[in-house]
């Protein structure tokens, strides 16, 4: 009588099961590389106080919207969150679900949760949509992991003259854009739809 082993049989090289398996390695680790070098996991705060992780808790496995503000901006920052407001209420009851938006505030040090909170509520902003301060060297880190940074290092320093762009992204399949801010609520949520891949 023959004895059946319980060891995993290891496909030959050229195998389909093989070949996927490797796929499934090489996104893994392109994944934990994007992971790593963009989207530190550090403790920030939301509005309502809760202690959150960056990329385990608003990134990982989500669909997600990411923009830079602060509550106290009288340049570009309403416009941007009024039209990401607008866009909030086209995904409807998919933000919250399906869909997670992002805010993070340039300065953490004024903007405490009960700040965002009101910001939040002028704003109506919607389940889903997370407004997050924390620790000024913290906030600076996210914002040059996440590309939000101007060229010219004078401007960069200068907190009126942020970038007033969307990064857009799904994380689980590594798809990553931008839109800008100012752009119609239309086509930003037509861009945050874009990234929702059936089957």
């Amino acid at each position: 009588m023959g004895f059946l082993s319980l060891a995993p049989a290891t496909p030959l090289a050229g195998h389909p099961i093989a070949k996927a398996a490797r796929a499934a390695e090489s996104d893994s680790s392109a994944r934990g590389l994007l992971q790593r070098r963009n989207f530190p996991n550090l403790k920030l705060q939301n509005q309502d106080g809760q202690e959150v992780r960056f990329y385990d808790d608003l990134i990982k496995n989500k669909i997600v919207t990411i923009n830079f503000f602060y509550a106290k901006c009288e340049g570009i920052c309403p416009t941007v969150t009024a039209n990401l407001a607008k866009a909030q209420k086209i995904l409807g009851n998919r933000v919250g679900r399906e869909i997670f938006m992002t805010s993070i505030s340039l300065k953490p040090e004024h903007d405490t949760p009960a700040v965002l909170k009101e910001y939040a509520q002028m704003f109506r902003a919607q389940p889903g949509w997370s407004f997050l301060t924390g620790k000024p060297d913290d906030v600076e880190h996210l914002r040059r992991s996440l590309g939000f940074t101007n060229l010219d290092p004078r401007l960069d320093k200068d907190t009126s003259q942020h970038i007033g762009n969307v990064r857009i992204g799904n994380e689980a399949l590594m798809l990553w854009a931008a839109c800008p801010g100012m752009a119609r609520p239309e086509f930003i949520a037509k861009s945050v739809l874009w990234m929702i891949r059936k089957g």
